[in-house]
């Protein structure tokens, strides 16, 4: 894989969304062209950094085919997904910790409610739904970082994505889209990350 930087520019038919996530970027790190040594093929990412990583900034759908080809060409990838633009998408609830240990035996409900199911009950047809007022779980704490959403009309390629999926909500924070491990099916959560920490991150 060779690269090179060019100079600042910006391309036909980009939306100011695109053109103000590149701006957070020093000049250096916007706009690197690599050419695939074993197919001739070139590639422009919109950000990247020192370090290795690739930022895209995607303002519209893509296809599963686009999606596995840029994730298997660009090692250390990152999705900067225009949330905005996603129909029925709302922040929820605050979660408690996804990983604690005291949730080992439960599994989150897919639905709107903050709920969960016993994993041993999962065998039933109905399984007795548990609030966090139910005395197994009343005492495990909610964070200030996770938060359950709804989607009403969900691009599911993006659930199907290997690298780390960001999406920009606008405002002061960004929101990455996380999946908990669940006999019953992934559960989909969001992790609130301070838009300034994550430049910061590719900059300093």
């Amino acid at each position: 894989m060779e690269s090179n930087s060019p100079l600042l520019r910006f391309y036909p038919g980009e939306t100011p969304w695109h053109r103000n996530w590149k701006k957070a970027f020093p000049p250096a790190f916007r706009e690197v062209s690599f050419v695939d040594a074993t197919f001739g093929e070139h590639h422009r990412a919109d950000v990247h950094t020192p370090c290795g990583t690739t930022l895209e900034f995607q303002n519209s759908p893509i296809s599963m085919e686009e999606l596995r080809s840029r994730e298997a060409f660009y090692p250390n990838l990152v999705w900067v997904l225009n949330g905005k633009k996603f129909k029925g998408f709302r922040v929820l609830k605050s979660l408690p910790d996804v990983d604690d240990p005291r949730l080992s035996a439960y599994e989150f409900c897919h639905s709107d409610h903050l709920s969960m199911i016993r994993k041993s009950d999962l065998i039933q047809d109905k399984p007795k739904i548990l609030n966090f007022y139910h005395p197994e779980i009343k005492g495990i704490p909610l964070t200030s970082y996770y938060y359950s959403f709804c989607w009403k009309h969900p691009h599911r390629v993006w659930f199907e994505a290997k690298c780390p999926i960001i999406v920009d909500l606008g405002g002061h924070f960004l929101y990455q889209l996380k999946q908990r491990k669940q006999l019953s099916g992934d559960y989909a959560y969001l992790h609130i990350i301070p838009r300034k920490s994550f430049i910061e991150r590719y900059v300093m």
